[in-house]
C-alpha cells in the first residue's frame, strides 16, 4: 500500500511524533504507577493497558511516516540517518511495555484478586510475591527504557532538523 503520509502539505510524521512523545511516557507512568500505587492500580484499571496499545499503534505508524519523509528529502545528512537508525529502536520497547501493562492488568484484576476465594488452587504467599517483584522489575525496565529511548530519539532528530539553522 503506498499511503501519502501527509496533510494540508506538512509531513504527518511530525504530528505522529508529537504524539508518542506525549503516549510512550504516559504509558510509563501509568505502569509504573499501578506496580507500585495500589490505590492508582484500582483507578487506571484497563485504561494502563490501552494507553500502552496506543503507544504501540502509534510507533510504527511514526515510522513509516519517517520512512516516508526521508524518502523525499533532498539531502539526507549524517544526523537524519542517527536520527533514523534510533527510530527503529523504539518499538521493542514499546511491545515490551504493553505486554508488561497488559500481564499487569491480568495479573492484579484476576489472579492476585482471586486469591481470596481459591486460596488452595494459587501459588503460595512466596511464589505471588516472587511474580510480583518480577512483574514489577520488568516495569521498571520497560518503562525506563522506552523513555529514554524515546528521549534520545527526539533528541537526535531535533538535531538532525536544527544543527545549523539559527544562532544562540
Amino acid at each position: 500500500m503506498n499511503f501519502d503520509w501527509q496533510l494540508n502539505g506538512l509531513p504527518l510524521h511530525v504530528l505522529i511524533v508529537h504524539a508518542v512523545v506525549i503516549v510512550v511516557p504516559l504509558a510509563a507512568l501509568c505502569v509504573v504507577l499501578t506496580a507500585f500505587w495500589p490505590a492508582v492500580r484500582r483507578r487506571l484499571g484497563i485504561v494502563t493497558p490501552l494507553v500502552a496499545l496506543a503507544a504501540l499503534v502509534l510507533v510504527p505508524l511514526a515510522v513509516q511516516a519517517g520512512e516516508w519523509l526521508q524518502s523525499r528529502l533532498v539531502n539526507v545528512t549524517p544526523l537524519l540517518g542517527a536520527h533514523t537508525s534510533l527510530g527503529q529502536t523504539l518499538l521493542p520497547w514499546v511491545i515490551a511495555l504493553f505486554l508488561v501493562a497488559a500481564l499487569q492488568w491480568v495479573w492484579y484484576r484476576y489472579i492476585a484478586a482471586a486469591r481470596a476465594r481459591f486460596a488452595s488452587a494459587l501459588p503460595n504467599r512466596t511464589g505471588r510475591l516472587a511474580v510480583t517483584i518480577v512483574l514489577n522489575l520488568v516495569v521498571l525496565v520497560s518503562a525506563i527504557g522506552s523513555v529514554v529511548t524515546v528521549v534520545l530519539i527526539g533528541e537526535s532528530g531535533s538535531r538532525a532538523v536544527w544543527t545549523g539553522l539559527f544562532t544562540s
